[in-house]
């Protein structure tokens, strides 16, 4: 039986909904992705899983949730997780890969969120984050879910990673002039700013109210894990190595991110509003604003939009571009599900059609 005939045997029930699981419900990027499906009309919520808040109606741990989903916290079970026809792992870095290949085999897609599926190299994997790959084969299969560059092969896939955060606010905005071969790819420049909640839900002095409010700091200097993922992604856009100096910062906001982007242009007469809004003419969810124009965060938040905007100060040499995304929608859970309804085969923007939350 292929991996099609399977997904349809799972579906062929009185209610014609896929059955989605979700690994790991109770950080900031679960709830999101909770919120989003709940209202999705085209997937019912089977199973949420949480080790230490098994036992827990979601709703009780997230009031937001009230009316919307009335599940219960459950323990990670394969045989149960297997009734999917697609599982979303928003779980801390390793957790998918030590499941993944068994729900595969069962015929399950998976959507990580996480990053244990991101980068094709194993060795550089390992030395990022720390920790022993259990899933090497793997990274082979694994889908970059990144739609403005890897649509169709998304739709293919069984396996997806979802881009982090930073990575789809660089890529996005590097990606037209890389492809264009209009700038030198061995000196860009990113400069970009996280609200607190891309830290994780998890209890850390550093994002404590007191700690980061009123308050804006770098961090990762010599080096980010983003760092590589990003690498690679432009990379495979240019076709050369990528010289990248990341710089992120903390900013005293719960969600959201803004890139600054730099980079040196080889000739002074590209036309850059033209060569941005021809990019991503066609893209449901990228947003090329008027010449002129300075995104803000607030602009996308709870959204999976990236706005942006392309500036050439002084009629110069230099390219600047503005990118801003909702660090947990289009930089997380929003993203997962645009991914989601391209493997199947849904109209993209299916539950995701929400304007931003202003003020």
């Amino acid at each position: 039986m292929t991996q099609y005939d399977k997904l349809s045997t799972k579906r062929s029930t009185a209610v014609s909904k896929f059955k989605i699981g979700v690994v790991g419900g109770t950080g900031y990027t679960g709830v999101e992705l909770l919120r989003l499906l709940a209202s999705h009309p085209e997937v019912s919520l089977s199973v949420i899983t949480s080790r230490s808040e098994a036992g827990t109606p979601v709703s009780e741990l997230f009031s937001n949730l009230r009316g919307h989903v009335d599940l219960v916290f459950s323990s990670p079970v394969p045989e149960v997780l297997s009734a999917c026809d697609l599982v979303f792992f928003a779980t801390p870095n390793g957790t998918a890969m030590t499941m993944a290949q068994a729900l595969l085999d069962e015929g399950v897609r998976i959507v990580d969120l996480a990053a244990d599926f991101r980068l094709r190299d194993a060795a550089l994997w390992e030395q990022w984050y720390g920790m022993r790959h259990e899933a090497p084969g793997l990274l082979e299969e694994a889908v970059y879910g990144l739609p403005e560059v890897n649509r169709a092969a998304i739709g293919e896939a069984r396996l997806v990673a979802n881009p982090g955060c930073y990575p789809t606010a660089v890529q996005l905005g590097f990606l037209p002039l890389l492809e264009a071969g209009r700038v030198d790819p061995c000196r860009l420049v990113a400069d970009a700013k996280s609200g607190v909640s891309g830290a994780g839900r998890k209890a850390s002095l550093g994002t404590l109210l007191c700690e980061a409010s009123e308050s804006l700091k770098a961090y990762a200097v010599p080096g980010h894990r983003h760092l590589p993922e990003i690498q690679q992604g432009l990379e495979q856009a240019c076709g050369r190595p990528v010289g990248l100096t990341f710089v992120p910062h903390l900013t005293p906001m719960i969600r959201g991110i803004h890139a600054t982007l730099y980079a040196f242009l080889d000739q002074g007469d590209v036309d850059l509003q033209g060569l941005y809004a021809s990019r991503y003419q066609a893209e449901p969810f990228v947003d090329v604003m008027p010449a002129g124009s300075h995104p803000e965060t607030r602009s996308v938040r709870g959204t999976n939009q990236c706005r942006m905007a392309v500036y050439r100060p002084q009629d110069g040499t230099t390219a600047v571009i503005l990118s801003v995304i909702d660090n947990l929608g289009k930089g997380a859970a929003a993203q997962a599900v645009q991914n989601m309804n391209i493997m199947f085969g849904l109209e993209e923007a299916t539950g995701l059609k929400q304007a931003a939350v202003m003020p």
